[in-house]
């Protein structure tokens, strides 16, 4: 009954108890011209939980949190919020309802300093919040990333690709989101910088954050992650908790690889 208080109070929600989702994808289709991304897509993504989607590159894993997020426009189905229905949104609009997209590649803005590309992804937020009040959330920003303290006047551009990854994760959370969506977040990094980034995510979901993850490394996400669903062509082919999707002997042989015991810790 306190999650059920939590939600109504926080998020609005009028659901029953046994209905609490943060996040309910119902049979969303979506296309990119003539080619068709999405299938039919149903999801839901539960207060607290960090689910991810796995899947083979053009699966459709991006098109989800891309249309999520506005950016893509779903041809039919509903993509509920906290019970809204945020299809034909704009993006703006869906980060001020409190969904932030840390986007594939980090896309962070290379001539601009540390501080300048966090104080942007607060920029939904200057309406109602003072600049004095902005400056001061870096604190818990520089809290959860040091490095980026120590660096706060550095360009981002001359950062490394696990500082930037930091970096683009921080911009996310400025605009301080209920769901954050997490976008190929172990692109192009090392191994040690991947176990680094991936407790991160899981600290994110300790303080509060609700977390939906694409990642191409499939045993990394499932390490950490609740639940899991998995896309081929645009459609959902598989779902179930993390536990059950790794010994799953389908996801065993196409996802997991080699050495696929081998989870984060």
């Amino acid at each position: 009954m306190m999650e059920l208080f939590f939600l109504k109070e926080k998020f609005g929600y009028a659901g029953n108890e046994e209905e609490i989702k943060m996040l309910r994808i119902q049979s969303i289709t979506a296309s990119y011209g003539k080619i068709q991304a999405l299938r039919g897509v149903s999801l839901h993504v539960s207060p607290g939980d960090i689910v991810t989607l796995i899947g083979a590159n053009g699966a459709g894993k991006t098109t989800i949190l891309n249309t999520i997020s506005g950016l893509v426009t779903a041809q039919s189905g509903k993509i509920l919020f906290a019970d809204q229905n945020i299809i034909g949104l704009s993006p703006e609009n869906i980060v001020r309802l409190g969904i932030s997209q840390v986007p594939e590649g980090r896309q962070i803005f290379a001539p601009l300093s540390v501080i300048d590309n966090l104080l942007l992804g607060a920029y939904p937020r200057y309406r109602r919040k003072t600049k004095q009040q902005i400056y001061s959330e870096l604190d818990s920003i520089f809290e959860i990333f040091p490095v980026l303290k120590e660096r706060r006047k550095q360009l981002a551009g001359t950062l490394s690709g696990g500082e930037q990854q930091m970096l683009a994760i921080g911009r996310g959370l400025m605009s301080k989101p209920k769901l954050l969506l997490l976008d190929e977040p172990s692109m192009g990094l090392a191994p040690m910088i991947v176990s680094e980034i991936f407790e991160i995510i899981k600290s994110l979901r300790e303080r509060g954050t609700t977390i939906l993850l694409v990642e191409q490394n499939a045993r990394a996400a499932l390490g950490i992650a609740d639940r899991g669903y998995v896309l081929e062509t645009g459609t959902i082919v598989l779902q179930g908790s993390a536990s059950e999707l790794m010994e799953n002997q389908e996801v065993k042989r196409a996802y997991l690889g080699k050495g696929y015991k081998e989870v984060w810790e």
